[in-house]
Order: structure tokens, then C-alpha cells, then sequence
């Protein structure tokens, strides 16, 4: 009878160990993907087996132009409710006014990349995982190989491209999306005019601040990437274990880009 609590604590102490150890050796794979993407990338076209840039192309389209409505609908409600939120508070000081800085930093440094990466995290991310999972499944990854086709050139590099070129373009479309629904609120609530909106924000917002979000959404272009393909290699058990690979990589997905968003905070406004 003893001994049964220090074998539970010994049971205990070895799923930890497994833990660690299975996440470790998962981002050692994320950094393995990312050089040998890199390396087709840079070395490719002098081996003969260039990174396609159709499917570049058609990763794009899939990530950035349609998820544009969406991410419109979504980046407009933050807007509204920043300056619902900001004219509430700051009506208590006489200074409702000054909203128009709180909306136009809160959007470009934070909200515009924040909410444009979670959203490309639940489209995107998703469908990439439950691709390469179902292609794992149907035993096509082994085909590519039997091919002479290597699947981190022909998969991942195409999706890294799109992720890392569309994601700060898609964030610049929201910074506006989300400004507008402030700029809308604040003309009803106000009576402030367009006009006088935009030259506030454009008076406030400097380089620095578009850049952060911008460089933001680089690194969150970069985690959904590989959470999804590493996800989708690892899938096993048929098509419930699609099921979870896809569920585990947009949960994982979402919580590194706002664990990568709290750091950034950290750092550039230290």
C-alpha cells in the first residue's frame, strides 16, 4: 500500500517527461521543414525540381482573396466595437474624441494581424492539415516519394510562399476593414466626418506601427504553415485521425499565434 503513491507520482512524472519530450522533437520538426523549404526554395530550379509556382499562386488565391469577405465582415465589427468601447470610456474624462488614436494603434499594431491570423488559422490551416492528412491516409505522400518527387518541395514550399506573402497583405486589408467600422461608428455616435477620421488616423499612425503588424503577420503566415503540414504528415488511423490532426492544428495553430502576439507586444513596446 506504500508504495502505490510514489508509483503514481512516478506515472505522473513519466507522461510529463513523454510530453516534453513529444513536443520537442515537434518543433525540432518545424525547424527541419522550415530549411529544407528554404533550401528548395533557394536550390531548386538548380536541381532540376523547381517549387511550383502555379501552386504558389493557387495557395494564394485559397488564402488571401477567398477569405477577403470574411475577414471584412469580422475586421469591420472589431472597429465598431473598439470605438463602441473607447467613446464609453473615455466619455467618462470629456475625451470621447480621442478615441480615433486608441482605434487607429489598436487596429494596425494588434488587432488587424491578430484577427486575420486566427482566421487564416481556421480556413486555411484546417484545409491544409485535412489535405495532407488525407493524402497521408490514402498512402499518396509514399507515392510522391516512389515518384522521385520530394513532398516538402512539391507540398510545403508552395504553402509557405502563399502564407508568407499574402498574410501582411491580407492584414493590410483588414487595418482598413476594421478602421472604416470605427470611422462608421464614430460619424453616427459623434457626428466626427469621414475626413476628419481618416487625417486623425493618418496623424497618428506611423510607419513603425503598420510595420509591427505587418511583421506580426510574416510570423503568423510561418506557424500556420507548419502546424498544419506537420499535422497533416503525422495523421494516422484513417479518417478519425484526420479528424483530430485538423482539430489539433487549428488549436495549436491559434494558440502560438497568440502566444507569438503577446511576445511581440512585449518586446517592441518594452
Amino acid at each position: 500500500m506504500a508504495e502505490t503513491p510514489r508509483s503514481g507520482i512516478a506515472q505522473n512524472l513519466e507522461r510529463i517527461g513523454r510530453a516534453c519530450v513529444d513536443l520537442l522533437e515537434e518543433f525540432g520538426y518545424y525547424f527541419a521543414l522550415i530549411l529544407e523549404s528554404l533550401f528548395w526554395l533557394a536550390l531548386g530550379r538548380s536541381r532540376r525540381q523547381p517549387v511550383r509556382l502555379s501552386a504558389a499562386a493557387q495557395q494564394m488565391v485559397e488564402v488571401g482573396i477567398d477569405g477577403l469577405p470574411i475577414v471584412f465582415i469580422l475586421s469591420f465589427a472589431i472597429g465598431v466595437m473598439l470605438a463602441i468601447q473607447g467613446i464609453h470610456t473615455l466619455k467618462q474624462f470629456g475625451a470621447e474624441t480621442q478615441v480615433v488614436l486608441g482605434i487607429a494603434l489598436s487596429v494596425t499594431r494588434e488587432f488587424g494581424p491578430l484577427i486575420t491570423g486566427i482566421l487564416v488559422a481556421g480556413r486555411s490551416g484546417s484545409a491544409l492539415a485535412a489535405r495532407i492528412g488525407t493524402m497521408n491516409v490514402n498512402q499518396e505522400i509514399d507515392a510522391l516519394r516512389v515518384m522521385g518527387i520530394n513532398p516538402v518541395r512539391y507540398l510545403v514550399s508552395p504553402v509557405m510562399v502563399a502564407m508568407v506573402v499574402m498574410l501582411p497583405l491580407v492584414t493590410l486589408f483588414s487595418d482598413l476593414a476594421a478602421l472604416l467600422g470605427g470611422a462608421v461608428f464614430c460619424n453616427l455616435e459623434l457626428g466626427l466626418s469621414y475626413a476628419a477620421y481618416w487625417d486623425q488616423s493618418t496623424s497618428f499612425i506611423t510607419t513603425d506601427d503598420i510595420l509591427q503588424g505587418l511583421s506580426k503577420s510574416v510570423v503568423f503566415g510561418v506557424i500556420i504553415a507548419l502546424v498544419g503540414v506537420t499535422n497533416g504528415f503525422m495523421v494516422s488511423g484513417g479518417a478519425e485521425g484526420v479528424g483530430k490532426s485538423t482539430t489539433r492544428a487549428v488549436v495549436l495553430a491559434i494558440s502560438y499565434i497568440v502566444l507569438a502576439d503577446m511576445a511581440f507586444t512585449y518586446f517592441l513596446n518594452k
